[in-house]
């Protein structure tokens, strides 16, 4: 069941963000103020240029606002150095993204062990190990634990950078465009893995520019000009197991005819 609390995760109360570029300002965000609370699966969303991208560089503690303040977890990000940013960066987030980014001479195992030698606390070599399968299990990849990048499709690929950024047990996991180079039936299955994921009570937030990928979401934030235009539930929400199995009969059918 997802973690019900009164305090965010997220708490973001009017923040701006503006890049200089020789004699022009750009105002990429513009006053933004949102919540997300423990439990919540939010999808960000806009048009090239909308400010969602920036928004989420800021979240995940990649960029600093201009104005406003963040606070993560009850940690004002703005007040920390760079070391501090890496070491949240590192304990309390996971990332996930379009591309995979796996080291490709080494095993499932041993990406999804990476996060872990750059976490503070150290933790054994057999600790690792064990956590890192746990997380394999978790998408469904266990199997395929000794299997290298080339030997996984795009789909198994993108499972173990999800279980790589959920292996620190970080209190978020951002997932920037993580279906965008997948074909629409292995799409489904990683939101399947997203909802499976949140429905253990993970917080979840995810940019995507497309609308039936974030109707798997529960909430959904859109900009417009670096501006909340719309946030509201997602009452027509989709369910990727009863997706995927339309799906498949629909190719089984076409097989037949």
């Amino acid at each position: 069941m997802p973690i019900v609390s009164t305090d965010p995760v997220i708490k973001l109360s009017e923040i701006h963000k503006v890049y200089h570029t020789g004699d022009v300002d750009v105002h990429a965000v513009r006053g933004v103020s949102l919540d997300i609370y423990p439990g919540e699966f939010v999808a960000i969303m806009g048009s090239s240029g909308s400010g969602k991208s920036t928004l989420m560089n800021m979240i995940g503690a990649l960029d600093r606002p201009t104005g406003g303040s963040y606070l993560l977890d009850g940690i004002d990000v703005s007040t920390l150095n760079r070391d501090r940013l890496a070491d949240i960066r590192n304990e309390k987030i996971g990332f996930v993204f379009q591309g995979f980014n796996l080291l490709s001479r080494t095993t499932a195992v041993e990406n999804v062990e990476m996060p872990m030698l750059y976490n503070r606390q150290r933790v054994s070599g057999g600790e690792q190990v064990k956590r890192a399968l746990a997380c394999l299990e978790l998408v469904g990849l266990a199997k395929r634990a000794d299997h290298k990048p080339n030997q996984l499709s795009g789909g198994q690929q993108q499972r173990v950078a999800i279980a790589r950024a959920l292996v620190n047990q970080p209190s978020l996991l951002l997932a920037d465009e993580p279906t965008g180079n997948l074909d629409s039936q292995t799409s489904i299955e990683i939101m399947g893995v997203f909802q499976k994921l949140n429905e253990q009570g993970i917080t979840i937030v995810m940019v995507t520019h497309e609308l039936d990928v974030a109707r798997y979401t529960k909430r959904m934030v859109i900009l417009r000009d670096g501006k909340i235009i719309t946030d509201r539930q997602v009452s027509d929400r989709l369910n990727a197991e009863h997706e995927l199995g339309l799906l498949k009969q629909a190719q089984k059918a076409v097989k037949l005819d």
